[in-house]
């Protein structure tokens, strides 16, 4: 990468996001810590209602359900999946976040980079 303020060309770690201007001596690699991996990577199915932080999505401009009517929906969701129904495929036809269109997948995500409940939901799930 390059540096906008000096110019100069320095090193990014894509695991601990950590910089350097000397160019590495070997390839960076994942770190594992006690407490579990340092990323994560999810799958989700969104839906939001009125009084989400952004009452909108790509499917619908102005979202009006009630907290309580999303529920009600995702438990439906769940059911069906624990009955056989795909994850990936009831995220792409139903989910408000963009993350639908290639099946709920989040992809990979370090700690910071979500919101602290999901963050800590996803960290904490065992696979």
């Amino acid at each position: 990468r390059t540096s906008r303020s000096t110019g100069l060309t320095y090193y990014l770690n894509i695991y601990t996001k950590e910089s350097q201007w000397d160019m590495p001596t070997e390839p960076a690699k994942k770190e594992v810590t006690s407490s579990g991996p340092n990323e994560v990577r999810c799958s989700h199915l969104l839906v939001k209602h009125s009084g989400s932080r952004r009452p909108s999505s790509w499917r619908e401009e102005k979202i009006t359900r009630s907290k309580e009517e999303a529920r009600e929906i995702l438990e439906d969701y769940r059911k069906q999946i624990e009955n056989g129904a795909s994850l990936d495929e009831l995220a792409q036809k139903y989910s408000d976040c963009s993350s639908a269109k290639r099946g709920g997948d989040l992809g990979l995500f370090g700690r910071g980079q979500m919101q602290k409940p999901f963050e800590e939901a996803a960290f904490s799930l065992k696979v």
